[in-house]
């Protein structure tokens, strides 16, 4: 049995987190999320007993929950591949129990795995009841000014183009894979970034530093051509310049929420339970069918 299409090769992951640590990571949206994160937490009325966080880059995230004093242990997690599934694993190697967490956090790493809709379910069934999630991934947004440039360049100097950018979730279809995946009162929701670079060269720098330079299995294996990078360099200035020359780059954050059901949650009225008519809450008068309103 497999998980279907492989979309990223995961294997690159780590190589890749061990480079960006060599150039000295770069680690300002990572740190945004991570006070994010603790402001979201903070209005929950409620601290969380047992913890995991799946997959995220660096410590800022753990250390900042931890510091909040709303969650009292947060464990690592990870995505391992075994016999074709991916499969979530506590810091023993071993499949969480279900119903033995209380708190699921991720931060800019569910981007990356190829089942997401599975790696929800696990997450839900790893939940206690009135357990929570608060993830926040790379929305599909994301570095559109660089998917459009390459795109371009691409088609111009090589008569097609091939994936550079991963192809991120859409904001509107995350809210269906959360409801799929069992969780209740879903919420998903997106911040948008936008960071100004001196120019493209200085973001794909950055993007190295990030850890987020392309591990896509159908990526193309040779090297960028010379004359396609000065092409997709002069089409990003052209149109993603400000005044003064420095060039856009847009990051979305996607912030996913959800509850493992428990009977205390609040619930939809059922269809005609309501006790009071919309118009005497409006204060107008009700229109029978077939009857024209007043135009006097």
């Amino acid at each position: 049995m497999t998980t279907g299409p492989t979309i990223f090769d995961r294997s690159l992951l780590p190589l890749r987190r061990e480079r960006a640590l060599a150039l000295g990571p770069a680690t300002f949206l990572l740190e945004r999320v991570a006070d994010e994160m603790q402001d979201r937490l903070s209005v929950v009325m409620r601290s969380f007993e047992r913890g995991a966080d799946l997959e995220t880059p660096a410590d800022a995230l753990c250390e900042a929950l931890i510091a909040s004093g709303k969650v009292a242990s947060l464990q690592r997690a990870m995505i391992v591949n075994q016999a074709g599934l991916e499969v979530m694993m506590g810091e023993q190697a071993t499949p969480f129990a279900d119903g033995s967490l209380d708190l699921v956090v991720s931060g800019l790493a569910l981007q990356f795995v190829n089942d997401l809709p599975g790696t929800l379910i696990q997450i839900r069934r790893a939940l206690k009841a009135d357990g929570l999630l608060l993830a926040a991934l790379i929305g599909g947004d994301s570095l559109m000014e660089l998917r459009q440039a390459f795109a371009e360049a691409e088609s111009e100097i090589e008569g097609g183009i091939s994936p550079r950018v991963a192809p991120f979730a859409d904001i509107r279809d995350l809210g269906a894979l959360l409801q799929r995946a069992g969780f209740a009162l879903p919420v998903v929701d997106s911040d948008r970034v936008v960071v100004r670079y001196a120019s493209p060269i200085a973001l794909m720098r950055d993007l190295r530093a990030m850890a987020a330079t392309n591990i896509i299995a159908e990526r193309r294996r040779a090297p960028l051509k010379r004359a396609t990078l000065q092409r997709m360099l002069e089409i990003y200035a052209q149109r993603f310049a400000d005044a003064d020359g420095r060039v856009r780059a847009t990051f979305e954050i996607v912030w996913l929420t959800g509850w493992a059901p428990h009977e205390s949650q609040q619930k939809p009225l059922r269809p005609g339970s309501a006790t009071r008519r919309l118009a005497d809450a409006l204060g107008t008068r009700e229109i029978s069918t077939g009857e024209k309103p007043d135009k006097s």
